[in-house]
């Protein structure tokens, strides 16, 4: 578990997918720029939620629900994918609770721990071109544009063709 001053970042369990579904998985808006197309029922939601419990277990990847504090409301997801000496850091925010620096709040916590630990000396992240709002919580949580890859995803909200994204890294300081 992880905690900031607004947010607490727990491993999901099967009881979160109504939330899920209902908060952010069914929202074509939301899932615009994800890999993943809006899901249609829950189901499919619950299956994704019985993934990230077995990731726990498993030990390489490691996603938390996001709730907010003042009201236990769960608004979102992130996830950390553990590859030594380097992390790949992904999330999805609730558009209800966009431009309010939740996203950026939890990310800085989840950098700074896999930061932490001695195997990791870097966490990078990439968002499409397009997606600004995703950079800006990249830049806004000191990571830096590294480069731009040509055609590396399918976002299938834009068809089936390959999308550009921007990556974007973040190094350990070291002493």
């Amino acid at each position: 578990m992880i905690e900031t001053r607004r947010l607490v970042l727990r491993p999901p369990v099967l009881s979160d997918a109504d939330a899920i579904f209902t908060g952010y998985a069914q929202d074509p808006e939301v899932t615009r720029y994800l890999t993943w197309p809006p899901h249609e029922r829950v189901e499919e939601t619950t299956r994704f939620v019985k993934r990230c419990i077995a990731c726990w277990q498993q030990g390489a990847d490691f996603p938390w629900v996001i709730i907010r504090r003042a009201d236990d409301q769960l608004v979102g997801m992130m996830e950390l994918h553990l590859e030594p000496p380097a992390a790949e850091l992904g999330y999805v925010l609730a558009r209800a609770y966009w431009g309010q620096g939740l996203m950026s709040e939890g990310a800085q916590a989840v950098v700074d721990w896999a930061l932490a630990q001695p195997e990791i000396n870097r966490v990078c992240a990439i968002c499409d071109v397009e997606n600004l709002a995703s950079a800006r919580v990249m830049e806004k949580i000191g990571m830096q544009r590294e480069a731009l890859l040509p055609g590396l995803l399918v976002r299938p909200n834009f068809g089936d063709t390959e999308r550009d994204c921007w990556r974007y890294a973040v190094v350990k300081s070291h002493p």
